[in-house]
């Protein structure tokens, strides 16, 4: 029915990132018996307004104050992390949320992100690479030998082989080192060419081909539903704005082809464009998700104060999830 997003910016223009915080806990336990099919989280480091940098932390957080609903990571920054301590926090994280946390990790695209964490970004492919090898490994919970030392990584995840990681990103050289390592791929556009590379690097390294998401620039990726469009756009606009430059700021030069990115530089140009950034009215989102699609909530967007965001989610849940199962 509707996924919900939390990256848990919080602007001096919104809320503070104490109730923000707090409220996308409350809101995933709300969500989760409600027809809430995934809750996903973000990284990135180095941000003024305090964008999420330990989301493997918070999915713990998360993973106890709910009992089903599935978790993703999407994306953590991989040549940032040392894989096996990684692996031992995924480990723990299996354990609590009984298996429901998936992650998808890519090599990321802000060079001040590498500088403070003292790693080449000029190398991030090739440190990705032997990363994610080391990676794959350790979560299986398996010991084993790497460069003389002995690795064995406990506890023993609830997953059998580990919690699942897929492999994220936009070019050619994603897609193949997706296939290579035998995982699935997440990429950021619709170029079915990505499609082809994965498959073929994943057979020419014996492994059958997996799940491989080509999501449409088109999609919409941060909604919200309302009876009142223009009251919505008024309320809304200057979050959801925050929330498409903050991104487009941090991804110049990237193509218009990118799935969620937004370039307007007024609400009314965001609102015009009907791409990323929607607001949808009920009868729009019913058909929505007749149709085949799931609603992609970012309740708190562009730090979005939780007492105006629950009203938005609420009219998911008590207009559109009836009306769709009916």
């Amino acid at each position: 029915m509707f996924t919900m997003r939390f990256d848990l910016r919080a602007p001096a223009t919104g809320a503070p990132a104490t109730e923000l915080h707090r409220a996308a806990l409350e809101m995933a336990a709300w969500a989760e018996t409600r027809g809430c099919l995934s809750v996903i989280l973000c990284e990135h480091h180095m941000a003024d307004d305090g964008y999420l940098p330990t989301p493997v932390l918070f999915a713990g957080a998360l993973a106890g104050r709910t009992a089903k609903v599935p978790i993703t990571v999407a994306a953590i920054v991989l040549p940032l992390y040392d894989p096996i301590r990684l692996a031992e926090e995924m480990a723990v994280v299996d354990v609590i949320s009984n298996g429901r946390v998936s992650y998808v990790a890519a090599i990321g695209y802000r060079p001040a992100e590498y500088e403070m964490y003292g790693v080449d970004f000029t190398r991030r492919g090739k440190i990705a690479e032997e990363k994610l090898g080391l990676l794959l490994r350790a979560k299986t919970g398996e010991p084993f030998e790497h460069e003389g030392r002995r690795i064995h990584v406990t506890p023993r995840p609830v997953t059998p082989g580990g919690p699942a990681v897929f492999w994220g990103g936009g070019s050619l050289a994603a897609a193949r080192r997706a296939g290579r390592h035998g995982i699935g791929f997440f990429a950021q556009t619709d170029n079915p060419a990505l499609r082809t590379a994965y498959e073929q690097a994943a057979r020419e390294a014996g492994h059958e081909p997996g799940f491989c998401y080509l999501p449409s620039p088109e999609a919409p990726t941060t909604v919200f539903v309302a009876d009142d469009l223009d009251r919505a756009w008024e309320e809304l606009g200057p979050y959801l704005l925050y929330n498409a430059t903050s991104y487009a700021a941090w991804s110049d030069g990237a193509g218009r082809d990118v799935a969620s990115l937004s370039f307007a530089t007024t609400v009314e140009e965001l609102r015009a464009e009907r791409r990323s950034h929607r607001i949808m009215t009920v009868d729009e989102a019913v058909e929505f998700v007749r149709g085949g699609g799931f609603l992609s909530l970012h309740p708190l967007a562009g730090g979005l104060p939780p007492q105006i965001a629950w009203r938005y989610l609420r009219t998911v849940v008590d207009k559109v999830v009836p009306a769709v199962t009916s």
